[in-house]
């Protein structure tokens, strides 16, 4: 099978595309050909191997050799102790708590961490959904008590997490302010925001507005500015940030929590089926869609995690296993 292989941490350029044996299935595994994946930072994360906590497991060479956790595609096998999985069904899930690999054309795939796709939905779209996807519902609902806040702001609300939050948010009934670049405030309004910031105009902790909930996919201020935006009792969430502001909502966060009112919180990635079934319903109901801004084929990996990594992605870059780039 093909597979784009990584032996050592670097850019795009040290990801190669290679003929490798598909993998042999283990009892609890289920063998899928994968028809799409799609592409997350931690990918890029992963590939630098920066920050250097994405060196856990791997100091000097990267664990995993192929990266791609968010699969989809069709089961051509099934192990012996697998119950609920058959040869033929459709499936979708997030992959990298049992070992990466969907940058391939088969994986082989602990069956716990699968979701039937509804025939409804596309491979394209059932790609999209389980990192990403999960991570907005988590950061909204677990962490930022979404059924209590009127007004949020999504601080880098164009990419895939920030796409799904902004729809999830706006199920609940909240006023929806995006934080993002101009070329992505167009496509954040068709989806329903309310209001849209470009950050490179304007500083939203500096505005005099603040808010009951902040979700921050990308992380690059100092705690006291996004204290600054919070309505007392509000609520900041972090899913993905520098290293510095880990560090200040580690140390200060509970100091802040406890003496102003104000939850200073990080969300820890966390990939559940549960969460992955809830997000299929909504999307069976027409309540949900994953916006795919741009596909790429597999031989065409490399350009698309520098072209998620470097900033460019409005919503989910996927790569598609049988698809040229559009």
């Amino acid at each position: 099978m093909k597979a784009m292989v990584y032996n050592k941490y670097g850019t795009t350029n040290v990801l190669n595309l290679k003929e490798i044996e598909i993998p042999a299935l283990k009892q609890n595994e289920v063998l899928v050909k994968v028809h799409a994946v799609s592409v997350n930072s931690w990918d890029w994360d992963l590939l630098r191997g920066k920050p250097f906590m994405n060196r856990i497991g791997g100091l000097f060479k990267p664990k995993y050799n192929i990266l791609g956790a968010d699969i989809a595609g069709r089961v051509e096998a099934v192990g012996r102790e697998v119950e609920d999985i058959a040869v033929g069904d459709e499936v979708f899930g997030d992959i990298s708590w049992c070992g990466w690999g969907g940058f391939a054309e088969y994986v082989c795939v602990n069956a716990e961490a699968l979701t039937l796709k509804p025939a409804s939905m596309t491979f394209e779209e059932a790609a999209a959904i389980p990192q990403a996807g999960v991570l907005a519902l988590q950061g909204l609902r677990d962490k930022g008590r979404i059924h209590k806040a009127k007004s949020v702001l999504i601080n880098g609300a164009g990419g895939g997490v920030g796409t799904f939050a902004l729809q999830i948010a706006k199920l609940h009934g909240a006023k929806v302010t995006c934080v993002d670049s101009k070329k992505k405030l167009d496509t954040l309004t068709s989806l329903g925001a309310d209001y849209v910031i470009d950050y490179r105009e304007e500083d939203f902790t500096k505005k005099g507005q603040s808010y009951d909930l902040i979700l921050d996919v990308v992380g690059s201020r100092s705690i006291f500015d996004y204290k600054r935006a919070l309505n007392p009792k509000g609520t900041y969430v972090m899913i993905g940030g520098t290293t510095s502001l880990i560090l200040q909502l580690l140390l200060l966060g509970p100091m802040i929590s406890k003496t102003e009112d104000k939850k200073m919180t990080i969300l820890i990635h966390k990939p559940n089926k549960k969460d992955q079934n809830f997000l299929k319903e909504l999307f069976i109901a027409g309540k949900f869609a994953p916006f795919i801004g741009k596909c790429f084929s597999l031989n065409q990996t490399e350009e698309a995690i520098r072209y998620l990594g470097e900033g460019n992605a409005k919503g989910k870059v996927v790569v598609c296993m049988e698809s040229s780039q559009t």
